[in-house]
């Protein structure tokens, strides 16, 4: 007999893994880049939409970014933002998909988890909104911030008691982040050319665990469809109505490919629709870089996946 654990404890078991990792340090991009993390300026985002659900709570650090692997990564985050990449009118589907960039909650990769995608739903005529979503706080300087991660990594004690927490608490400016981004999207569907009943949701690493509690604590703002782009596979209890569900996974991930795929079993038992693609090699946080390995093809399979399922058929507004 099969015991499924419930949110909470897939949350909390992939966190005890993983939420700790610093999303960028385990990138392993095509090629050998840059690995430095490089402090740069806060890049101008004109047409990121501030979301409200305010400051993050008793934050001291503000925002900065930093280079790393040719991209740029965001930490320190205390104001979410929504920002859209809007579809050629001629080609919008109405579909939109919520992109949700990872990071162990402390940093988000937001180039290669966040616009990359964005710019390549767009090209597909899917409306893409990148949750820029408010992030743990960590040191202001570079140095600290890069031993506080090694410290996390070494911190078996502080990751059992990562693992007893209640995500739903621990991490709820993140879920209402998510919720707001969808109440956005939903109320400028019209302007947007966007069908407010075809929204979908993808996360990648903590940002799938945020995608994955978005789906399942439902209420306003459950996905039409998720997208779990390496996130923990953990067993959980699948609602009745829950939406279509694609993952993708390398078998060599050194945070979830020896976890076993409780997930995807989840949701077969329940009988609800799940697609999941297991490569060979990738390892973790491969995202939009071009790589000699399969894992590079996900996102052409996660195009098959939408049009297979009507996302990617004109309905437009």
């Amino acid at each position: 007999m099969r015991i499924r654990r419930p949110l909470g404890r897939l949350l909390a078991s992939g966190f005890a893994a993983g939420a700790v990792v610093l999303g960028c340090a385990l990138a392993t991009p095509a090629l050998a880049q840059d690995d430095r993390m490089t402090p740069i300026a806060i890049p101008a985002q004109p047409d990121a939409i501030v979301l409200g659900t305010g400051a993050l709570p008793g934050a001291t650090v503000q925002e900065s970014w930093h280079s790393q692997y040719g991209s740029v990564f965001a930490r320190n985050v205390t104001v979410a933002t929504l920002t859209p990449f809007l579809p050629d009118p001629a080609r919008a589907t109405g579909a939109a998909v919520i992109v949700a960039p990872g990071g162990g909650f402390r940093t988000l990769s937001m180039n290669n988890e966040g616009w990359d995608v964005a710019k390549a739903l767009a090209d597909k005529g899917v409306a893409a909104f990148v949750l820029k979503y408010r992030l743990t706080q960590t040191p202001r300087e570079m140095d600290a911030f890069a031993r506080s991660m090694a410290q996390m990594f070494s911190d078996g004690a502080r990751a059992a008691r990562a693992a007893q927490q209640d995500p739903a608490v621990a991490y709820a400016p993140q879920i209402a982040d998510a919720r707001a981004a969808f109440a956005l999207v939903r109320s400028r569907a019209k302007a947007w050319r966007v069908d407010p009943g075809r929204v979908g949701m993808i996360g990648f690493s903590a940002g799938a665990m945020l995608t994955m509690a978005t789906a399942l604590q439902g209420q306003d703002a459950k996905p039409a469809f998720t997208a779990n782009i390496y996130g923990p596979l953990a067993p959980v209890t699948v609602p009745a109505d829950a939406p279509p569900l694609f993952v993708a996974l390398a078998a060599d991930d050194p945070l979830f490919g020896n976890g076993g795929f409780g997930l995807i079993d989840s949701w077969r038992n329940a009988k609800r629709p799940v697609e999941f693609h297991l490569y060979e090699q990738g390892g973790h946080g491969f995202g939009m870089y071009q790589k000699t390995t399969t894992s590079t093809g996900w996102f052409d399979d996660f195009a098959r996946w939408l049009a297979m399922h009507g996302y990617l058929k004109g309905d437009a507004r």
